[in-house]
């Protein structure tokens, strides 16, 4: 059976604008009972913001199918480490995700007293980042604290174009410490324990914008790797890079054609 992982930043949407056919996509596999989920980098929002979003832009889909980085990173940081406290450079959603495992937060403001408590730094994409942030997560680090990444993705897509991502906060925090992190995100194979857990299929298509995320997951669990240019990576990228899709496609709307020769074969 067929099923079928799509990024959501720059193959559903670019910031809040739907791209064309992606709802048409959505709709013919849920007409024709193909699985597929959500797997997004992007920690800023949990699930059932996900659904909302989607929701308002068309998209009609339930929790269960939307994976984000910060889920699997509560889910990872549950089945495999320690219970312990939390400092969260992030968005709402991760600090919802890690408040939902029950494990202790400690605030920037409680930081000031209380950083050498931290026993994990976690570091997602944060649009309110500050300079206080990142000290407290540099000294908590250089303390000892575990030092992990939602995800590696140094940009991403929005209407205004390419911001900075998770990987360039993670990036100043490996500058000021000398420390590696351990990120659970794609391309990583942490992320892919929860996607398992969600999606059972005997072949599996992913569908992304990024080579050096979303092509790269695809290519290290051994599924097809189909690369949508509507969002980061670009052509003149996949000529450069050592990493190659299997299929290019302008946006998700002409994956519509490859899904029905797929299922009329199948």
């Amino acid at each position: 059976m067929l099923g079928i992982i799509f990024d959501m930043d720059g193959v559903i949407y670019r910031g809040n604008t739907l791209i064309e056919g992606a709802k048409e996509v959505i709709e013919y596999l849920k007409s024709k009972n193909i699985p597929f989920v959500f797997l997004t980098n992007n920690s800023t929002r949990n699930a059932e913001m996900y659904r909302e979003k989607l929701f308002s832009l068309g998209i009609d889909v339930e929790e269960e199918r939307i994976i984000t980085s910060g889920y699997a990173t509560a889910r990872y940081m549950q089945k495999h480490f320690k219970k312990g406290k939390v400092f969260v450079i992030g968005g709402k959603g991760l600090v919802e995700e890690i408040k939902n495992i029950g494990w202790e937060i400690i605030s920037v403001e409680d930081a000031k007293e209380r950083w050498k408590e931290i026993d994990y730094v976690v570091v997602g994409l944060d649009t309110q980042l500050t300079y206080e942030k990142l000290k407290y997560g540099t000294l908590a680090i250089r303390n000892g604290a575990r030092f992990i990444g939602t995800n590696p993705d140094t940009t991403y897509p929005s209407e205004e174009g390419l911001l900075p991502g998770a990987g360039s906060i993670l990036a100043a925090l490996k500058a000021s410490t000398d420390v590696e992190p351990l990120v659970i995100g794609k391309p990583n194979e942490p992320v892919f324990e929860v996607v398992k857990e969600k999606l059972t299929a005997d072949e599996i298509w992913v569908v992304g914008d990024r080579l050096d995320t979303d092509i790269a997951f695809a290519k290290r669990i051994g599924a097809k790797a189909i690369m949508v240019l509507t969002g980061v990576s670009t052509l003149e990228d996949v000529e450069k890079s050592e990493i190659k899709p299997d299929l290019v496609l302008p946006s998700i709307k002409e994956l519509l054609g490859y899904l029905e020769v797929h299922n009329d074969s199948g």
